[in-house]
């Protein structure tokens, strides 16, 4: 049995579906990420787990209890079940102290634990109303935790964060799995965010399922150029640099396929393999790599190579090993 099981989950707003038969499952302690655009149906599916929003059709079962929603029940939510909203709000004019106090249920060793876990030891004595924009949302998030949850979801959590204040909620969470104990389902609009942290991805698209799979998979072989996009730069290539390169595609051409989706850096500059002589157009220096355009059998390309020393007009031999394509 499946410890988070979400089943033929619809909903059906003003005649419009924003969720259309989702179906997935989660194991205890899995990492699990939500993908797709603004609207996609991501936080709706998230407050439908939770219990907040009755959905039309289907079934949500946690820990083998199905989750009745706010039409079923007096009071909104799921027991076991803990959901950070993008628009969480503290209590104005209180020390971060009075806040947690009041809503603590821990012994006081846990609950130094969990502080410490959220990073937010120092701040006990600050008032609400005197805390950045991370720091608001570490407290909230401890609030949270301190009812015990097993199932953590987070909505949208690196949203309108600095680098700074999200890399410390990216380490407060993996600490939340690894320290606590507690399961993560989270969503996000940022790739990064999700490639390097989740076991297992789902994609929405218009409030359906159109993809699920690990990080690796999703991002090498996308189902479509929606599910591309949503993680990272790619090239979509047609006619002659699809006969050009098919034979590196091997078992992965469809037999109508039209298009070839490439990652930038899956293209190799003046390897000794095989290759196409194009002409650079213009280079981009990101620090760790550069971004070159090249004119390749008359339609340009994007490379993302650490090579060195790259110019415009420069002529260079593009190749591509096979596990950089793939078909559609």
């Amino acid at each position: 049995m499946s410890w988070l099981s979400v089943s033929n989950i619809s909903l059906q707003e003003k005649g419009n579906f924003a969720l259309q038969e989702v179906s997935f499952t989660q194991q205890q302690f899995q990492k699990l990420a939500i993908a797709g655009e603004t609207g996609a149906g991501k936080s709706t599916l998230l407050q439908i787990i939770a219990g907040l929003i009755q959905p039309t059709a289907g079934e949500v079962r946690f820990e083998g209890e199905r989750v009745r929603g706010p039409i079923e029940k007096l009071i909104p939510g799921q027991p076991g079940v803990a959901y950070l909203s993008q628009h969480f709000e503290l209590p104005k004019f209180l020390r971060v102290e009075q806040v947690l106090r009041y809503a603590n249920t821990l012994r006081a060793a846990d609950a130094a634990t969990l502080y410490e876990v959220c990073r937010i030891g120092h701040l006990a004595a600050r008032p609400t109303n005197q805390l950045s924009g991370g720091e608001r949302q570490r407290i909230a998030l401890a609030r949270l935790l301190l009812g015990s949850p097993k199932l953590l979801l987070l909505d949208e959590p690196f949203s309108n964060l600095d680098r700074m204040h999200k890399n410390i909620l990216k380490s407060v969470i993996e600490d939340i799995g690894a320290k606590l104990g507690i399961t993560c389902l989270l969503i996000s609009h940022d790739p990064t965010d999700t490639l390097s942290w989740a076991d297992r991805i789902l994609v929405l698209q218009g409030g359906q399922l159109v993809q699920q799979g690990s990080p690796e998979q999703i991002y090498r072989q996308p189902t479509n150029e929606y599910t591309a996009s949503l993680f990272g730069d790619y090239n979509l290539l047609a006619g002659p640099l699809v006969a050009a390169f098919a034979k590196f595609a091997g078992s992965k051409v469809k037999p109508k396929s039209k298009h070839l989706l490439v990652r930038p850096e899956a293209f190799r500059l003046n390897a000794a393999n095989e290759s196409q002589v194009g002409t650079v157009r213009a280079v981009r220096f990101y620090g760790s790599y550069s971004e070159v355009e090249v004119e390749l059998l008359g339609t340009s390309v994007t490379v993302k190579t650490s090579e060195a020393g790259l110019e415009t007009g420069n002529e260079v031999r593009v190749s591509l090993p096979a596990a950089g394509v793939w078909f559609m």
